[in-house]
């Protein structure tokens, strides 16, 4: 039996903890979209290859120092190193899907439309990850469906550029969610991050001259500052993980189109309209109750091994 001073420690302790976890996430939900408003501004100046190539190199320059001071070589070995490859794959084509969409519209409907991503994980999780999936989440994921229709708007604008990149965006992005869950627990997330920057960083430095344009010196800090913020924002996405459990952040990640709303109106004068406002929030809406769903579902699991041993 616990003492009951220590119960009332471990509480405030578990709540700190908690807090941590939703700041940490908070932070870099408003950290990658400075990374997509830059790419966004730097557009203009240079194809979105080279932006991807810029995101990436940096990415991994920033972090190998890192990761070399806290694993050493074996930072960089892997148990599982074709599906890394796979996964990385995956994300650098998201990356160069998602910075060509921004390129054309506004950034809080590239990303509300990006936000397909979860509903899409659910629906193939069934067959992916063999994980069973329940009317009540499929009627979510239905309605989260809806509300990105009504951000896309099928009528001519369906087929905008812009928008059916970032639609596409989301679908590669679901991809290489689904793998990253079948690779949880495989290698350290930290090491794991490392080899989604060297993959793209490696592919795109093979692609990149056929593009290439000499940046003036005032772009390399730019060109630099999206791989900060995507190395840091992963990283700290990856310490909330490591203090509270996904379920329960996941509602804390939809503070990135907040933020990007808040960057495309600031830097490039773009305001959702109200039909774009009911389909983020029904997307939200959708989004959270999906991850409550999950929560519910772990917690059921957890009571009944127990009661399965009586």
């Amino acid at each position: 039996m616990s003492h009951p001073a220590q119960t009332q420690t471990a509480a405030p302790d578990a709540d700190r903890q908690v807090l941590t976890g939703i700041a940490l996430m908070l932070v870099a939900m408003t950290i990658i979209p400075m990374m997509d408003a830059v790419a966004k501004y730097l557009s203009d100046d240079f194809d979105t290859l080279q932006l991807v190539w810029a995101r990436y190199f940096f990415h991994a320059l920033f972090l190998l120092p890192l990761v070399f001071w806290r694993y050493g070589r074996r930072g960089l070995h892997s148990r599982r190193p074709f599906m890394q490859l796979l996964r990385g794959s995956l994300l650098a084509a998201s990356t160069w899907l998602f910075f060509a969409a921004i390129a054309r519209i506004p950034l809080a409907d590239a990303i509300a439309t990006i936000f397909v991503y979860p509903f899409i994980v659910t629906a193939l999780s069934p067959l992916v990850l063999g994980e069973p999936v329940g009317i009540r989440r499929w009627l979510a994921v239905t309605v989260g469906f809806v509300g990105a229709l009504i951000v896309i708007r099928p009528t001519g604008a369906v087929f905008e550029t812009g928008t059916m990149l970032a639609l596409a965006a989301g679908s590669v992005f679901a991809g290489y969610t689904l793998f990253t869950r079948k690779l949880a627990g495989v290698d350290p997330p930290l090491v794991t991050l490392t080899f989604t920057g060297l993959v793209g960083a490696i592919g795109a430095s093979f692609l990149v001259p056929l593009v290439w344009i000499t940046p003036q010196l005032s772009h390399w800090p730019l060109l630099a500052f999206l791989g900060l913020c995507a190395a840091a924002g992963h990283y700290l996405i990856i310490l909330s993980y490591e203090r509270v459990r996904a379920a329960t952040l996941a509602p804390f990640g939809y503070f990135e189109i907040v933020t990007a709303t808040l960057l495309g109106f600031l830097f490039f004068g773009d305001l959702p309209d109200r039909f774009t406002w009911l389909g983020i929030a029904i997307i939200v809406a959708s989004g959270i109750y999906i991850s409550n769903r999950e929560r519910v579902r772990r917690i059921a699991s957890a009571e009944a091994v127990p009661k399965q041993r009586l």
